[in-house]
């Protein structure tokens, strides 16, 4: 059985969620140093006036070796409030938001913790929203990159914001997004994009 390693993401881009469904072994990395301006607390969506990047603020050490377990939520600038009404813009006439809206709203309301259990909480509901396997298993012990065990695949680093997502292998396929009207398709944008809009068909972009 072929292992495939993720990094945590904040409602990880669909490209993540593509390799993520044909994993026959995901397994999560939970023993890294925090890694900054990455999918672990950012993700992209679609606004009228083209992608936007919500960010988690975090808490950690400036020396960079803070464990991505030991990475704390930040309790500053009220970015739970500033995230969901840029949802709301960006997708309340979109096909499915209101359908979905009350699964991911509690996740707004709650005071913040930690990063790592927070996207893993956000990933267990999206999976459940898309109707795939949830199951991840936690590594152990770190594995720097280009030694990992021989029947593994990494994708903790190729799966990045400045990286092209095709270059993993990932096969993006076009869908209805909410601003169609006024702008080219935008691909790769966080799986909430697809999901608002492609409801219970999202499964099968994946």
């Amino acid at each position: 059985m072929t292992t495939t390693l993720f990094a945590t993401a904040y409602f990880g881009p669909v490209s993540w969620y593509w390799h993520f469904n044909r994993s026959q072994h995901p397994m999560v990395e939970a023993c890294e140093h925090y890694v900054k301006q990455s999918w672990r607390n950012r993700c992209v969506i679609a606004t009228a006036n083209g992608p936007m990047t919500l960010s988690l603020p975090v808490e950690h050490d400036k020396s960079g070796h803070t464990g991505i377990k030991d990475i704390k939520l930040s309790e500053h600038g009220n970015w739970q409030h500033l995230h969901w009404n840029a949802l709301i813009a960006a997708y309340k006439s979109s096909p499915y938001f209101d359908y979905y809206q009350d699964d991911l709203r509690p996740f707004f309301e709650q005071r913040p913790g930690y990063l790592f259990d927070f996207n893993q909480a956000l990933h267990a509901t999206v999976c459940d929203l898309l109707g795939i396997n949830a199951a991840m298993s936690e590594t152990e012990t770190f594995f720097p990159e280009g030694q990992l065990p021989p029947d593994w695949t990494d994708l903790r680093y190729s799966l990045h914001p400045k990286r092209a997502p095709e270059s993993t292998g990932f096969i993006a396929q076009p869908y209805y997004q909410v601003f169609d009207h006024k702008r080219p398709f935008l691909p790769n944008l966080s799986i909430l994009d697809l999901l608002f809009n492609l409801g219970p068909e999202s499964i099968f972009s994946l």
